[in-house]
């Protein structure tokens, strides 16, 4: 058995937390989606366990203030700030970047972790419903990714993209055709991006998660198919988010600096 794993009672085996070891030292990351309990507030924490500096963004701004105060406290206002951000409005998306060139003098890490969600079978579906999900989940990918490029472009220093993607990128689910589809052009997006990116000396890369547990993915999933896919796992349980925030850790680390255009599945669940 591994020294970061324990097998509980029920035969789960459960990792212990990886402390930090320095590996994105003095970088400046923005992050969005970054308020509360999901992989974007847990990328957060385990970027500056790291010794990044964080500018948080979400469409939430009570949450997001939250979150920096909580992220503050324990690691120094010095190294937190917020900005509240819906990825859908280019304005915003500017005001993001221009904030953390004001904080930073630039950037060296974007997480694009904004995405949405939801069930609708295909024949159901209306435009809105679709064009939504594409719109923060693509669109909102697209926004972030070009603003990083240009920053990266402009200060010549380099630097990393990391995209939140799914393995319904890859694998049909049904209910999913909207959100699937916006995964899937995320992928597409990784791979696109990172040759233009190489010119500026940066790199652009994906995670895929499957299934990753927080509070409010149990506010919108029902526990039938939370086990259904729970089932499915080959370690017969969800992920923790910070487990997938490990990865874009990794990603984001010098660990990878060869890694361009890849999209990384953290499940079993891949092509």
């Amino acid at each position: 058995m591994s020294s970061v794993e324990e097998i509980h009672s029920h035969g789960e085996t459960r990792p212990h937390y990886v402390p930090g070891h320095g590996l994105l030292a003095g970088r400046t990351a923005v992050i969005t989606a970054a308020a509360g309990a999901g992989i974007g507030g847990a990328t957060a924490r385990r970027f500056l366990e790291e010794g990044a500096r964080v500018l948080i963004s979400d469409a939430h701004a009570r949450r997001l203030k939250e979150s920096e105060r909580e992220l503050a406290e324990e690691f120094g206002a010095g190294r937190v700030a917020s900005l509240p951000c819906d990825v859908t409005d280019e304005e915003q998306v500017t005001a993001l970047f221009a904030r953390a060139h004001e904080l930073h003098d630039g950037l060296d890490i974007l997480v694009n972790n904004a995405g949405l969600g939801g069930t609708s079978a295909l024949v159901d579906m209306t435009d809105e419903q679709w064009s939504k999900v594409l719109d923060v989940t693509l669109n909102g990918t697209f926004r972030c990714t070009r603003a990083a490029l240009r920053a990266f472009r402009d200060t010549g220093r380099g630097g990393v993209v990391v995209n939140n993607a799914s393995v319904v990128g890859w694998r049909a689910q049904a209910g999913q055709a909207h959100y699937a589809a916006a995964k899937a052009g995320v992928m597409a997006l990784t791979r696109c991006a990172a040759l233009e990116a190489a010119a500026y000396g940066a790199r652009v890369n994906a995670v895929s998660p499957s299934l990753a547990m927080h509070p409010h993915l149990v506010k919108v999933t029902s526990a039938e198919l939370l086990a259904e896919l729970t089932e499915k796992e080959a370690f017969g349980r969800y992920a923790e988010p910070w487990e997938v925030a490990n990865v874009i850790v990794f990603l984001a680390s010098p660990y990878s600096s060869y890694m361009t255009g890849e999209t990384v599945s953290v499940s079993n669940q891949h092509p």
